[in-house]
C-alpha cells in the first residue's frame, strides 16, 4: 500500500489561492497518496493536475518522490510539476489558449 503524504508543501495554499483568483476551481489531492498530483484544477471547460513543489527549496529537495515519479512515468493523461504560484498560472494559461 503507497504511503501517504505527510505534508503539503510551503507554497500549496499561495498556489491554490492564485488559481482561485483566476476563477479556477481547485481540489487539493495532495492527501490521496500513491503519487497522485496535489491538485485538481478545472478552468475554462479544461482539467488540469498539478504537482507543487516548494520552488524555495534546493533543487534536490523538489524531486519527485519513488511513488510520484512512478505516477507521472505510467499517467497517461496531462500533469506537470509546478514550483511558484506564478508558474501555476502561466502553465494554466498555457493550456487553455491551446
Amino acid at each position: 500500500m503507497p504511503r501517504y503524504a505527510a505534508r503539503a508543501d510551503a507554497n500549496l495554499t499561495e498556489v491554490i489561492a492564485a488559481l482561485r483568483g483566476i476563477g479556477a476551481q481547485v481540489e487539493s489531492l495532495h492527501r490521496v497518496g500513491g503519487g497522485v498530483p496535489d491538485l485538481l484544477v478545472g478552468w475554462r471547460g479544461k482539467n488540469l493536475l498539478l504537482e507543487v513543489k516548494d520552488g524555495e527549496k534546493s533543487p534536490s529537495k523538489r524531486n519527485l518522490t519513488a511513488y510520484q515519479d512512478d505516477w507521472f512515468r505510467t499517467w497517461e493523461g496531462q500533469a506537470t510539476v509546478v514550483t511558484s504560484a506564478k508558474e501555476a498560472l502561466e502553465y494554466v494559461y498555457e493550456q487553455v489558449k491551446e
